[in-house]
């Protein structure tokens, strides 16, 4: 897949990486993402993944813009208040780069219709605010053999993660699950929503803007990725700390009981 002068130009800093070059930026031209809402992870995740020059972003998210929603989730204005996300943010994208094809999916992702979304994607990347869609999506993403980044934030503190499950790691054991690093959803009422607890809205901006690195980085292929590590940001002390985690050959997946 070629690039046009424009997109030459408009590229250029990629392009002089050795890490990305024309090969890889002809990789992101090509590439289709799914983004799982375009709100406070999302918005900077958009952005970055447009400015970038990937081909195809699906964004899934059935809510509308909201006053309070502009304290974080930059990709909408002032006067998209009342507008669905999904078009609020395809405008901001086709105004930052109109190489990018954005396809708008207006509504909530569920058991019934999530195995489809992301069968029309080559990445997954997660930036919904609730452990039951980071439950389905992880689910889709391992039937589908389907890299996802996901993340996660409240207050002062971020996380972030890949998964590549479908495939083994170094050691011959099977890459970890999202359901080996949270084998069960908190009980109701332990996390408080970001309503109730808030969040500082630079770190979406910090959050997203990494879930753009390694979607770019799975696409293009550089570095090492966060497959089986946790990343976890503490704004309040400005620490990044790395952990790592593995397998767990109980989980319901990819565990020692479902591969027989």
């Amino acid at each position: 897949m070629s690039l046009s002068p424009e997109e030459i130009e408009r590229y250029a800093r990629h392009l002089v990486l050795r890490e990305i070059g024309g090969p890889g930026q002809q990789k992101l031209k090509a590439a289709r993402v799914l983004v799982i809402g375009a709100g406070g992870l999302g918005a900077p995740l958009l952005h970055y993944l447009a400015a970038a020059g990937v081909g195809a972003l699906g964004i899934v998210d059935n809510d509308a813009v909201s006053l309070s929603n502009l304290q974080r989730q930059v990709i909408h204005g002032s006067g998209d208040v009342g507008r669905l996300k999904v078009e609020s943010a395809g405008d901001a994208i086709g105004r930052l780069n109109p190489h990018v094809q954005v396809e708008p999916h207006a509504l909530r992702l569920t058991a019934e219709n999530a195995a489809e979304l992301v069968a029309g994607y080559h990445v997954v990347a997660d930036g919904s605010d609730n452990f039951a869609t980071r439950y389905l999506v992880s689910d889709a993403c391992f039937h589908a053999g389907k890299p996802l980044v996901t993340a996660a934030v409240g207050g002062f503190d971020a996380s972030l993660t890949t998964l590549r499950p479908f495939e083994t790691g170094p050691d011959g054991q099977p890459n970890p699950t999202y359901r080996c690093l949270f084998p069960e959803p908190p009980p109701p009422g332990t996390v408080p929503s970001c309503e109730e607890a808030g969040v500082l809205g630079a770190l979406t901006g910090i959050a997203g803007a990494m879930m753009a690195l390694e979607v770019i980085r799975e696409i293009v292929g550089f570095g090492e990725g966060l497959v089986g590590r946790l990343l976890l940001v503490d704004t309040l002390t400005m620490r990044f700390e790395t952990l790592r985690y593995a397998w767990d050959p109980d989980n319901p997946l990819n565990g020692a009981t479902s591969r027989r």
